[in-house]
């Protein structure tokens, strides 16, 4: 059931800012009470890392998984290993479905699990009080969602972090910073002002406020190039920008053009920079996916650029090329 606690475990994981020495987080350090449930539904790479950190903070985590992963998490709670965050361990709760309102609702699945995994959120149990914050590659998750839980505020956010789960309930956090955008008009919930100040609480980099368009198309201006790229020459970033240039600058001046058109600010000599400097072994997650014989995001990243494109009249030929050759691999 959803209150069943698990034991306590040994510890391990890899995170984003300052390490709390005892591994309790700030805010617990500092007695404060935080009683607000946040719930994760797929506590996988980044939803398991932000379960932790949270409940490391003092908030009432539940995860929202299949029968298997709920269960471990249930038994063993969630083991982080970084070099940023501390190595820990941290009970949570665990269920296959939601069984109560909670203050916020963070989904963390994969777009290509985004439909299967909303059953386990009945929307009866979304209200008003409700924020869901998605952090999903593309940005048509945000009518999905709103469609769903008519009632509830459905935040644009973004992360910026590498985070992978080995096991059910053991994340490697690879980065050395855990950085999210939260996208939210004024007045902002309640809800959203305590999860921003917990995740700070937790070493997490937390900015509120801004235009959600414009935050979720700047991640994409960055992402579609990246992930198209990397996975259509199955190359790391290091060849691509060498050996494939004048494709990579063609396809970046296209997507930052689109994103522009859709009401992002990034610019192409922003992108151009970020592939420039990122370490040269650096893979997409969408080219490991193809390696691993795995479902991609390819519609939700480069899909989603082809269909803004075509509805503000912006050309894109090459980015075009790119995902018509990548969806013969399937």
């Amino acid at each position: 059931m959803i209150r069943q606690r698990p034991t306590r475990a040994a510890s391990l994981w890899q995170g984003g800012a300052s390490a709390v020495p005892d591994g309790r987080g700030r805010e617990a350090q500092e007695g404060h009470t935080v009683a607000a449930t946040v719930a994760v539904l797929g506590p996988g790479g980044v939803g398991g890392l932000l379960a932790g950190l949270l409940a490391r903070a003092g908030r009432r985590v539940v995860c929202l998984a299949g029968d298997d992963t709920a269960g471990a998490l249930r038994k063993d709670g969630i083991t982080v290993h970084s070099a940023a965050h501390g190595d820990f361990t941290t009970p949570v709760e665990a269920d296959t479905v939601l069984r109560e309102t909670p203050d916020v609702v963070l989904v963390t699945v994969k777009q290509t699990a985004l439909a299967s995994a909303l059953e386990r959120v009945p929307p009866a149990l979304v209200g008003p009080g409700t924020v869901i914050v998605p952090l999903l590659n593309g940005v048509e998750h945000m009518d999905v969602l709103r469609e769903r839980y008519p009632d509830a505020h459905v935040v644009g956010a973004t992360i910026r972090v590498e985070s992978t789960r080995t096991a059910p309930g053991v994340i490697e956090h690879g980065t050395p910073f855990t950085a999210l955008r939260l996208a939210c008009a004024t007045p902002e919930p309640a809800a959203l002002t305590q999860l921003a100040e917990s995740l700070r609480g937790a070493g997490a980099e937390v900015v509120v406020g801004g235009d959600e368009k414009a935050a979720l198309w700047d991640k994409l201006a960055v992402l579609a190039p990246f992930a198209l790229l990397t996975t259509y020459f199955g190359t790391p970033v290091g060849e691509v920008r060498t050996t494939h240039r004048q494709r990579m600058l063609g396809v970046i001046e296209e997507v930052t053009a689109v994103a522009r058109a859709a009401g992002a600010t990034v610019t192409t000599d922003a992108v151009v920079t970020f592939f420039d400097t990122v370490p040269e072994t650096m893979k997409s997650s969408m080219q490991r996916d193809v390696e691993a014989a795995r479902a991609t995001e390819l519609d939700a990243i480069g899909g989603a650029v082809l269909r803004a494109a075509e509805r503000h009249g912006v050309p894109v030929p090459d980015t075009t090329a790119l995902v018509d050759r990548l969806r013969g691999h399937g």
